[in-house]
């Protein structure tokens, strides 16, 4: 007979196949748009040299059903199409593993990995109903797509009963609080790579260069604006983090009798406080815009991943609850 922990492995490697083809359907849909570019280029310059010859002998203007049509990006409509399918597969597996153990399904690496990626995924969706960003969708998918497949691959463990320090209402709160920041900060750090592409293509542009960079990047907003995307996002992230900081510290009060030891965990989490700080800090201060505050948007979130992929597993301390021997 199957158990809940078997079914909840099943649904989630089916997510994970999903978003994969998520990933390649959005993918294909940044090529598209690629070739979108050209075939609107190419139109323009042929209504341009109907309008000069228009102009010299008195031609009947070019019909409106020959004006190059707007790309409709339907790729990136399955691709969305595709992640919810995933994201529904993903909630299943979730809670069957909650089921399983009887408690919140965030007690080890493993049920962090999927509860994050699970947020990561649901704020991506969320924030596409009112804002498009679906030229994110390979940045996404693909992380999910690593991440949760590592997870499962290498950090999978039995369910298991909590240990004392976990059986805690702070577990509830705490956890989930900074799986949300970081899918915030997810979000943050796909903006600001977009960024730097888009900067790179802007100045390329600008000195005249014959291949400005990739051609996908025209229909995407220019860098201020997803500097503004990127840095909104991370300051509500940074809010959700700074709570993390403070729950955690009350958290080790009520379970070990101090607020603050400098545990690996606890200096990894404070150092990643500091380096967003130092980003919103510097975003908002003169001379800091553009491509140096989003690099420090992306140090921050590398901290973030390698706070959860090699300070979880490789550094011991109190908060070694990863379920790993």
């Amino acid at each position: 007979m199957t158990s809940l922990d078997d079914l909840s492995i099943l649904l989630l490697w089916t997510a994970i196949a999903i978003y994969a083809g998520a990933f390649i359907a959005y993918a294909f849909d940044l090529a598209r748009r690629s070739s979108a570019v050209e075939e609107v280029t190419a139109g323009a310059k042929v209504l341009v040299a109907a309008g000069s010859a228009g102009a010299d002998a008195d031609a009947t203007p070019v019909p409106a059903s020959e004006t190059p049509a707007k790309p409709r990006f339907v790729l990136a409509r399955i691709g969305t199409a595709l992640t919810v399918l995933g994201w529904l597969f993903h909630l299943g597996a979730t809670l069957t593993r909650g089921f399983a153990a009887g408690r919140v399904p965030w007690a080890n690496l493993y049920e962090f990995a999927m509860i994050g990626t699970l947020l990561i995924v649901l704020v991506y969706l969320v924030v596409l109903t009112r804002i498009d960003l679906r030229y994110l969708g390979t940045f996404i998918t693909g992380l999910v797509v690593v991440l949760l497949g590592a997870a499962a691959a290498n950090f999978y463990v039995i369910v298991t009963p909590l240990v004392d320090p976990l059986k805690s209402v702070w577990l509830i709160i705490h956890v989930f609080v900074a799986s949300l920041s970081t899918a915030l900060l997810a979000l943050a750090f796909a903006l600001s790579v977009m960024q730097l592409l888009q900067t790179r293509r802007e100045r390329r542009v600008a000195e005249g260069a014959a291949k400005p960079g990739p051609r996908f990047l025209a229909t995407l907003p220019d860098a201020s604006r997803l500097e503004n995307l990127a840095y909104r996002f991370a300051v509500v992230g940074f809010i959700f983090w700074t709570f993390t900081l403070i729950a955690g510290a009350i958290w080790a009060q009520d379970a070990w009798g101090r607020y603050w030891g400098f545990d690996v965990k606890e200096t990894w989490t404070f150092i990643i406080w500091v380096l967003y700080a130092g980003y919103i800090h510097a975003r908002a201060t003169r001379g800091w815009r553009g491509t140096p505050s989003a690099w420090l948007s992306i140090t921050g979130f590398a901290a973030v991943i390698f706070n959860f992929a090699i300070v979880n597993v490789f550094f011991k301390g109190l908060h070694a609850y990863s379920g790993l021997s």
